[in-house]
């Protein structure tokens, strides 16, 4: 039962996150009255994400084809810059003009009657006779949802478990950046350019984003980056029109991550890969996830969330954890040149982007030629 006081909500939301979003939607589409509160000035302001989507995160959210620019392959180079291309069949990547993905994805859970608080910081919140009284804010809720990112203000404030491992990126988006080959999403193993991660250059609808991650305390140092592969793809030609930076979480699933009419979900639940720091898909289906098992507590009845939700939440496992803190002690470059184009590297690769959704590997001669097979069954024939 939802209530009918203009300053009570079923379900608050901190954060306008890939996360807070989905479940803003979600819950307001199945009855709940919902409120997001959100520090920016808007959606999409100062992003810190490359916004880039594996296929299965593009499965869960049908998102418009104008925000988005399609990658089916990835190319994977050492650090002396020999390189491997990699493909599946049916595979692909999205890359994402991601202030205008979050602010539709805002527009959406408004349409749906989500009412939002922009400029408006989580402060605190005390719970008295089943409400939550915000402090500095004159609403109340039945429950809140924390997604307000990898430094959360809801688990401070409830002593539920924080982010303590980060990866931190920086990354500048190009304009008119003609150089890099479209096809592939290009990702740099350097343990000196960058320790613990990668850098990459991905090809998007209106810019190309380059950048990088390293392990937390370490340096990121982009400005060597580009310097390094200057003479492959002429930044010096282009202007930069954006820079990002942001800390991603790599520690894996947050404990305890729920307490009696609160949840935490996305990178403040630790909802982010340890390994690869992908965690769009998973902001997308465990927030529409967080808020079916939200609605079905208030409206009907149904167990308390963070049971519900239990049985959905992610196992990364040992063997994530254990590579991503081999990729922390930053391996020699000389390992990285040594392995790249062995046979166990392509096959751990191979596996790592494309997971098991790919249908086998395929060569670049093959990818084109399946290309080239599929323009010429959409062209129609002309008759003269």
């Amino acid at each position: 039962m939802t209530r009918s006081d203009d300053h009570t909500f079923d379900l608050v939301i901190a954060g306008a996150s890939f996360a807070g979003l989905v479940a803003a939607k979600t819950a307001a589409m199945r009855g709940l009255k919902v409120a997001v509160i959100e520090a920016k000035p808007e959606p999409g302001h100062r992003v810190a994400t490359t916004g880039i989507l594996v296929k299965e995160a593009a499965e869960e959210i049908d998102i418009p084809h104008a925000l988005t620019r399609r990658v089916h392959g990835i190319r994977l180079y050492a650090p002396n810059l020999t390189h491997i291309d990699l493909f599946a069949a049916g595979y692909y990547f999205l890359t994402t003009d991601t202030p205008e993905l979050l602010r539709w994805l805002a527009n959406e859970a408004a349409r749906a009657g989500a009412r939002f608080f922009y400029a408006t910081r989580f402060q605190g919140a005390e719970r008295s006779s089943g409400l939550f009284h915000f402090k500095g804010l004159p609403i109340t809720a039945r429950y809140i949802l924390g997604a307000d990112g990898g430094r959360s203000a809801v688990a401070q404030c409830f002593g539920l478990g924080q982010n303590t491992k980060f990866l931190v990126g920086i990354e500048a988006e190009f304009g008119n950046l003609g150089s890099v080959d479209d096809r592939f999403l290009h990702c740099f193993l350097d343990s000196i350019l960058a320790p613990g991660y990668i850098a990459w250059a991905a090809p998007g609808p209106h810019v190309t984003q380059v950048g990088l991650a390293v392990t937390e305390g370490r340096r990121a140092d982009l400005k060597s980056f580009l310097a390094a592969t200057e003479p492959m793809f002429r930044y010096s030609q282009a202007a930069i029109v954006q820079r990002r930076s942001g800390r991603i979480p790599c520690g894996g699933l947050v404990r305890p991550w729920a307490a009696p009419g609160v949840m935490l979900v996305g990178d403040a639940a630790g909802h982010v890969s340890p390994l690869t720091g992908g965690g769009i898909r998973l902001a997308f289906k465990l927030g529409r996830r967080a808020a079916q098992v939200i609605a079905d507590h208030l409206s009907d009845l149904g167990p308390a969330p963070e049971i519900a939700i239990k049985d959905d939440l992610p196992e990364f496992g040992v063997m994530k954890h254990a590579l991503r803190s081999a990729l922390d002690l930053a391996p020699p470059n000389i390992l990285f040149n040594l392995a790249l184009k062995t046979p166990a590297m392509r096959k751990f690769a191979q596996h790592l982007y494309f997971n098991r959704r790919g249908k086998g590997g395929m060569t670049l001669a093959e990818y084109e030629a399946q290309l080239t097979l599929l323009k010429s069954d959409l062209t129609p024939a002309i008759k003269i």
